[in-house]
Order: structure tokens, then sequence, then C-alpha cells
């Protein structure tokens, strides 16, 4: 049984007074307050109250508070364990299935986000046997033409559809999709249509077009996770009218949407990173169909990468750009499209290189937090930055046309070492995008387990090591950046060309834990660097080092 709080003033205003005492800085009065809510949550109607006062409250901070609060409840309770004690009673279900999708897409954006995350959590547990109206009611908001609306409803129908992206093929998940399909895909290619049509009437109204392209990046991201599984028959029947907007949107160049903020993606970016994202899981899974629109995607990539600057605003752009070109060129039947040697220079000099040099952001993200970017670049983890793209973008090419890659950037390597050995101070990038390129030239084939499994027999990797890699790592005298010095180190731990000497692996670990502790004064980052298979039998002698050095 639930005890039951009634619906009235008296428990409102108890709840309002509690809900502002959870945001006191004071812990005396903030605590006893969150004791309280989590005492009475379970009770009959504490929900429906919560909706009440950010539906109702007079007082925005107390709305946006039990919007989090009706939130988190959500998340805490909603799921039904079994063998244990239901948290929400059947009638406050039903009420707030009821009531919240007209709730949310009333409310302002900032709680709006809060009832949408919380529609997608019963979502994931409710939909669609138990909550088999929902997407009717979503849909039926489309034809209201108020784009707040219309975005709270994509906004929500992206938290509930991304899931297809990593779950595992069912029959049940089948049926869901489907299900899904039949309500959704045509209004959603309507409202495609409807909205990039209005972005043409409003072109010159920078307020309408941030919310058109809002719009338009939902529904971008709405189509790759409803396409994810398979290619549904729906989207095969209209894909002309998809890759033609699509490719329209990535060679849109709006002087309106563009921003002076050098850090952060404006609507523009994030719109065409989605396209690029869209593009290259057609040219992925379902190559066939996608083939009479490939050409055209690849010139507008091509022509987006080559004119597109070095601002890290940029930088989930020009990833997800070099991915798309990654994707095709490891295909058979898109072979043709890389086999001249002009194009195959084209994309090594002006995508590949300038992708893979070190930028002064690089090298503040470096200086904030070593540690993470060497975890990051060691694991592989770093997949959304420009270096990996292009590392993979290289890969990719050396599929089918290793011998004139490696030639072409042999040239580089050549040219950027010859540069560092001018003046190693100054020039250490040169030397940093060298090995980079080296690396990612050399490597064939990986596991997170033993690292390089199969290399490239075109790169000389024990002359490259002998001369470029273990001098400096058996002297580190500060002439090399410590970024350098990762490199070299990540090169040893990737490509040892042959087994060496305790001495000598006692010798360059000497040194280099010198001047690591001297720099950095991190056990962690040389532990993180140093620890393989072999070296790991020196990490008590790396803890001792910082003691004497």
């Amino acid at each position: 049984m639930f005890a039951s709080m009634e619906l009235n003033d008296a428990n409102l205003q108890t709840l309002t007074e509690f809900l502002r005492k959870t945001l006191d800085p004071d812990p005396t009065i903030r605590r006893p307050a969150e004791k309280f809510l989590e005492s009475v949550e379970g009770n009959q109607n504490y929900p429906l109250l919560l909706l009440t006062l950010l539906e109702k409250s007079q007082d925005n901070v107390i709305r946006v508070c039990a919007a989090v609060t009706f939130k988190n409840y959500i998340k805490r309770n909603w799921r039904i364990v079994e063998d244990e004690p239901d948290k929400i009673s059947d009638l406050d279900r039903t009420a707030i299935k009821a009531n919240i999708v007209n709730l949310m897409l009333s409310s302002p954006e900032q709680i709006q986000k809060q009832l949408s995350d919380a529609i997608s959590i019963i979502g994931r547990e409710d939909f669609p046997q138990k909550w088999p109206d929902l997407l009717t009611e979503m849909v039926t908001r489309f034809r209201s033409g108020d784009f707040h609306i219309i975005n709270g409803v994509l906004r929500t129908a992206h938290s509930l559809f991304k899931r297809y992206r990593h779950e595992f093929k069912s029959n049940e998940l089948w049926s869901e999709i489907k299900l899904v399909l039949d309500t959704f895909a045509l209004p959603l290619t309507e409202l495609f249509k409807a909205t990039i049509e209005l972005c043409q009437t409003h072109a010159t109204d920078i307020n309408a077009l941030k919310v058109l392209f809002s719009s338009l990046t939902l529904i971008s991201k709405l189509f790759y996770s409803l396409n994810f599984q398979d290619l549904p028959e729906f989207f095969e029947d209209n894909m002309e009218t998809w890759m033609t907007n699509f490719h329209a949107l990535l060679t849109l160049d709006n002087k309106l949407l563009q921003t002076d903020d050098e850090e952060e993606a404006g609507l523009l970016e994030l719109l065409k990173s989605q396209i690029c994202d869209n593009a290259a899981l057609y040219a992925q899974k379902y190559d066939e169909e996608f083939q009479p629109y490939l050409p055209r995607f690849v010139t507008a990539i091509w022509n987006l990468l080559v004119s597109t600057g070095q601002e890290v605003k940029y930088d989930l752009l020009v990833s997800n750009a070099i991915q798309f070109l990654a994707s095709v060129c490891e295909r058979p039947h898109y072979k043709h499209l890389f086999e001249d040697q002009n194009t195959l220079t084209s994309i090594c000099e002006k995508v590949i290189v300038p992708n893979m040099e070190f930028r002064s952001a690089d090298e503040e993200a470096f200086e904030d937090n070593s540690e993470e970017y060497i975890r990051r670049d060691l694991e592989g983890s770093d997949i959304d930055t420009r270096r990996r793209a292009a590392c993979d973008l290289v890969r990719g090419l050396c599929k089918f046309f290793e011998g004139p890659v490696t030639a072409i950037f042999s040239g580089y390597v050549n040219s950027m070492l010859a540069e560092y050995a001018k003046n190693p101070g100054e020039n250490w990038k040169h030397k940093d995008a060298a090995i980079y390129l080296v690396t990612s030239l050399a490597s064939k084939a990986q596991t997170q387990k033993h690292g390089i499994t199969q290399a490239n027999e075109l790169v000389n990797l024990t002359e490259f090591f002998v001369n470029h890699i273990l001098p400096d790592l058996k002297s580190p005298n500060g002439k090399s950046s410590f970024v350098v010095l990762t490199m070299l180190h990540k090169y040893k731990l990737s490509f040892v060309p042959q087994p060496l000497s305790h001495c000598m692996i006692g010798s360059i670990l000497i040194n280099f834990c010198q001047f690591y502790f001297a720099h950095v004064f991190t056990y962690y980052a040389v532990v993180l660097l140093l620890a393989n298979g072999t070296v790991v039998k020196f990490v008590s002698l790396v803890f001792s080092l910082q003691f004497l050095y």
C-alpha cells in the first residue's frame, strides 16, 4: 500500500519550502531537506505534486528545481525490479504518462529538457507495450507549426531512439523499430522538407535560422538512429529526398550562422558534422544503394575539408568528414575514386598532414591535463580528434594504395625531421608530426592487448627507431619537448624492432624518468607511459626515482 499525499495547497507549500532548502549552500539546512524529500517520495501523489509545482509555481527557480527533482525521481524509481516492491503506484504511473507530454511541450526550454529526459527514461521501460500512444501523441504536434513544441518532440524522440545505435539485434527490437518507422518515418520526412523550405524563406532572419537549424540537426540525428540497424524500406524509397537535401545542406554557407567563437561549434558545424556521419553510415553499410549519391558527397566533403580552418570549433566536423573518406576509401568498389596519383597526393598534402600537426590548442590541452591526453592517445580513445581521424584515413588508403601512399609520406617525414634538426627546441612540433605519421603509416593492424600486430613492410622501422627514436630516449636532455618524448616512447611501445637488453632498457628508463620528474612531477604519467610487458619490472625503480632526482 502507498501512503497518500493529498493534492492540496498545503502540501504544495510544504514541498516548495523543502525544495528551496535543497538549494541552500549550508549543509545543515540542505541535507535535512534532501532527507525529507527522500522520506516522502514513496507516497502516492508525490510525483504529481512535483509536476503541479513545475507547471504552476510563480517562482521560476522552484519550477526548475521541481523539474530536476522529478527527473531524478523517475530515474531512481520508474523501473520495476522483479521481487522488489514497486516504488510508484499504478495510479501515479498512469497519471504521469497521461500528462507529461503535454506538460513538456508547453514548458520553457530549461524545464522541457528535464521532462524530455524523464519521458525517455519512462519510454525505455514502457514503450511500446505499456505506452502505445506515445508516438502518436508526439507526431501530431509536428502539425502545430510551433518549433518550440516541434523541437521538444524531436529532442525527446532522439533520446528514445538513439539506443538503436548500440542495441543487439533481436525480434523484439525489430518489432519496435518497425512500429516506430510506421508511425514516425513519413511525418519526419515531411517535417524535414518543410523545415528546409522555411530555411529558404527565412534566409535573412538569424533568430528563425537558429531555431530551424537546431531542428535540422535533431532530424539528422534521428535519421542516423532509425537507419543504423538496417536500411528501412521507407528510407530506401525516399533516399533521393534525404540525400539531395543532405548534400545541399552540406554545401550551404550562410554567413549569418557563422560564429566568432573559436572554441565552440556553431549550428552550421553541428549539422554538417551529423550529415557527414549519416553519409559515412550509408557508405559503410548500404554501399550498393548509396552508390549513385556517393561521388557528389565525396566532392562536397573534400571541398569542406580543404576550406575549413584549424580552429577547435571545427574539430568534430573535420573528424567526421575525414572518417567519411576513410570509410569510403577502404571499400573495394570505391577504389577507382582514389586511384589517380594526383588525388592521393592532394589527400595526403591537404587533408592528412595538416590534421596531424600539433596545434596550439592541442598544446594547451596537453598542458592542462597531460595524463589524460597521454591515456587517450595510448588507448586509442581519442576517436573524435582530427589526428585519430587522419590516422584512420592513412590506414584506409594503405589498404589498396600502400606503395604510393608510403612514397608520398616518406618525403613529408624526411622534410619534417630536417626542420626539427635545424632547431630541436623551436621545431619540436615537426618531429612530433613525423613520429605520428610514421606510426600511422606503419601500423596495419593492432589490438588493445597486443598493440601493433601487423606492420607496413615498406616502412623501415628498425632504421627509424635507431636514428630518430633511440637517441632521444637515451638522452632526453631538454632539447626535445615533453610532447615529443611521449611520442618517442609510444613509438617504442608500438614498434620495438628487436628485444632490447635489460641494461639498455634500464638506461633509457632512468634518463627518461629523470626528465619526467624534473618537468612534470607526476608518477602516474610515467607509469602510464612505461607500463608494458618488459618495463613493468622497473616500476619500483620508477617510484624511487622521484626521491633521488
